[in-house]
């Protein structure tokens, strides 16, 4: 049986981090085999590129181009990381995947949907969250939360630095996305206390598990 892939996404400051780490240690507390990843990143040249896209030096070159940055970083992610533990039956739990290019490329870059479905065919090659946790909050809340975690004299990466109209449209575009696929997202209000926020993520993934468990062990095609 593989494990389940279960994606975490929302804007900066969403606490995608502070979930994911709680979550994990309630699935191991259940003796079950968990991993926590994250994109861009998760394997050496992933984090590579990460380094590369967050520092802003891809930005110059377009939406476009990131999109190709994000994808080259994924194919190793999953190749490396994601599918070898699925394959494993461990559980796999990511802070972003596709749908950030989908929210941060595709709807604020304005590319093309066509071609962000073309670019996900030849990424994800068949692999897909069982489950993923959209946590929505205002882009307001959302900054000052990401600017506090930095603390003083620290810049913001290259998407915290956009202004306040890109991160309520951010927050859109994901709306936007759990209307697209209600089957797999799942919106968490995420402005409330952690203990809180946390409950419901479990309670949402506990109503949801058999269908996930059922759905995972089916073959990977993966080539």
């Amino acid at each position: 049986m593989t494990g389940c892939f279960i994606t975490f996404e929302g804007g900066e400051g969403a606490g995608k981090s502070t979930q994911i780490e709680r979550l994990r240690r309630r699935l191991e507390a259940l003796s079950q085999s968990v991993v926590v990843t994250r994109e861009p990143g998760g394997s050496p040249d992933a984090e590579r590129i990460r380094a590369f896209i967050l520092e802003g030096r891809a930005k110059a070159l377009g939406p476009f181009a990131e999109a190709l940055l994000f994808a080259a970083a994924r194919i190793d992610h999953i190749d490396n990381v994601i599918v070898p533990a699925l394959r494993r039956g461990t559980h796999v739990l990511c802070d972003r995947f596709a749908d950030s290019t989908r929210a941060y490329q595709g709807a604020l870059g304005n590319l093309d949907g066509a071609l962000i479905d073309s670019l996900e065919r030849i990424t994800l090659k068949g692999v897909k969250p069982d489950l993923t946790f959209i946590l929505d909050l205002p882009a307001e809340v959302g900054l000052g939360r990401a600017g506090r975690r930095r603390g003083e004299g620290e810049g913001a990466d290259r998407f915290e630095g956009e202004d306040l109209s890109f991160h309520q449209a951010l927050r859109q575009a994901y709306l936007a996305i759990a209307r697209a696929f209600p089957e797999r997202c799942v919106v968490i209000h995420a402005d409330r206390p952690a203990e809180e926020v946390e409950d419901i993520i479990w309670n949402a993934l506990s109503e949801r598990l058999p269908r996930l468990t059922q759905h995972a062990a089916r073959p990977l095609d993966v080539a």
